[in-house]
């Protein structure tokens, strides 16, 4: 279970190395209404996963669990891989990242230039998972999990930390895009007490929302426009935790909402999004989550690796 101390601790550890990404206040009467944007979708690889990767390669470095030379191996052709090699060059050490066969050649292009070895195995995530975890307990190297991790939550968590200070007055509600919930399980951690965590999923891909149901984290079936960012297939056990602990609950939203945010937010500021990111915003915009007339609300904008031709 991850608590407060863990998220502070992270903020030392990682302090000088990463982003305090801004603040982006959209007016009232906007199309999202009274809200704050979390612009984190600008910091380093892209988006917030560089936060927890650089908290986990530190912590091993100063628990003196990581060889020099076998160094970190992490499974995701995605954020967490880019965030992993990021977070390892940053660290003077070697990573390793698998990824599916069918993982997208710029996705493999771009892990490498960022230094890392990219190894490719089977058709699908899960398979390069089970490849990543063997190969780490053989080489001796310490495996990266892309969310479900104290030190990934904890670094993804100081982002409610930059919350708490850089809002006057505080704020009411924090939504969150969950695939396999880090990102939520950090900054519920954060600002338990101060604010509540709405947790926010495409209906193609919710995870959170029937473990939720179901009393325990459970597979579902994953598709969608969100599916390359949110598509975990169950919600870590780290997050389900959190969710009960905190008291978040999920809402769904459509992907013709993903889809109609991450344009509206093109038009109307020129902020370009993966579609996951873009699932927060769809709450508002499309009606799942409605705040009270003075409810003051922050969206994580939590990411922006992706193709930016179909805006």
């Amino acid at each position: 279970m991850i608590t407060k101390v863990d998220v502070a601790d992270a903020a030392a550890r990682i302090a000088g190395r990463f982003r305090r990404t801004p603040l982006a206040s959209i007016e009232p009467g906007g199309l999202f209404g009274t809200t704050w944007l979390k612009c984190e979708y600008m910091q380093h690889t892209g988006s917030f996963k560089a936060r927890g990767a650089l908290n986990r390669v530190l912590a091993a470095q100063q628990a003196g669990e990581l060889d020099p030379v076998a160094g970190v191996v992490a499974a995701s052709g995605g954020n967490a891989g880019l965030a992993m090699a990021y977070a390892a060059r940053a660290c003077g050490v070697p990573a390793t990242v698998f990824v599916p066969a069918t993982a997208p050649a710029f996705k493999v292009d771009k892990l490498r230039g960022l230094g890392a070895r990219v190894e490719q195995h089977g058709t699908e995530y899960a398979m390069a998972y089970e490849a990543a975890v063997k190969h780490a307990a053989d080489a001796g190297a310490v495996y990266c999990h892309a969310y479900d991790q104290v030190e990934m939550a904890a670094g993804a968590g100081t982002i409610g930390l930059e919350l708490l200070a850089d809002i006057p007055g505080g704020f009411d509600t924090v939504l969150v895009a969950v695939g396999g919930g880090g990102l939520m399980a950090g900054i519920a951690t954060a600002v338990a007490g101060r604010a509540r965590v709405v947790a926010v999923e495409p209906e193609r891909a919710p995870s959170l929302h029937a473990a939720l149901a179901a009393g325990q984290p459970v597979d579902v079936a994953v598709s969608g426009v969100a599916a390359d960012s949110l598509g975990a297939r169950r919600v870590g056990d780290i997050a389900y935790a959190v969710a009960v602990r905190e008291g978040v609950h999920s809402v769904l939203v459509g992907d013709d909402d993903i889809v109609a945010a991450r344009r509206a937010l093109w038009a109307d500021r020129r902020i370009v999004l993966e579609h996951g990111a873009a699932a927060a915003l769809a709450a508002l915009s499309g009606g799942a989550y409605r705040p009270a007339p003075d409810e003051r609300v922050v969206v994580i904008a939590c990411g922006a690796n992706t193709d930016p031709t179909d805006l």
